[in-house]
């Protein structure tokens, strides 16, 4: 039987992997203490807004705002969170992806998921990746916790592609556990 502590274990040990995989993806990247100047490349200067823009929503989605998606996403968004289970998969279109995957999970907590720590948000261009930590409460009281590496592909100012690695079993646990509200 695994514990109950296996889940963090497992994104414990992916969560920096990835994080570590980013620079080799998008080399060089721009990390947050850079700013763009005159002298700098256009494709230099569109990855820091496109890097400003993410941390900004990070920011804030963790002072409490509740408008993350919709301020960020293009309505026509594909969202592939990356894994294997029911949830896993592509989403096509912002609405699709909050009827199926964040409107089902949401609906189950008590206290909606926030930031909790966001550790790094490179980007490059069009690319922006976000290794974040998040932390909810279900209505069962029972807490959640998951660890996020999230790599989206900007355009015009919103992600119109996510990818999406988390560990789908805390999030599925929830999900089993906590009936749906009628």
């Amino acid at each position: 039987m695994q514990s109950a502590h296996a889940p963090r274990r497992w994104t414990r040990a992916i969560a920096p992997l990835l994080v570590g995989i980013v620079p080799l993806l998008f080399p060089p990247l721009l990390h947050a203490e850079s700013a763009p100047t005159a002298s700098v490349p256009v494709d230099a200067r569109n990855a820091e807004r496109n890097r400003a823009r993410v941390a900004e929503a990070f920011e804030a989605w963790a002072k409490g705002g509740n408008t993350f998606f919709d301020d960020l996403l293009s309505p026509s968004v594909r969202w592939t969170i990356r894994g294997s289970g029911p949830y896993a998969g592509t989403y096509v279109g912002l609405e699709d992806f909050v009827a199926r995957a964040v409107r089902p999970f949401a609906s189950r907590l008590s206290k909606p998921v926030r930031p909790v720590a966001v550790h790094q948000v490179f980007a490059q261009g069009d690319e922006v990746a976000v290794h974040w930590d998040g932390a909810a409460v279900a209505r069962d009281g029972q807490p959640y916790r998951n660890s996020y590496v999230w790599i989206f592909r900007m355009k015009d100012g919103r992600v119109a592609e996510a990818t999406a690695f988390l560990d789908l079993a805390p999030y599925e646990d929830v999900i089993r556990r906590v009936p749906q509200p009628k």
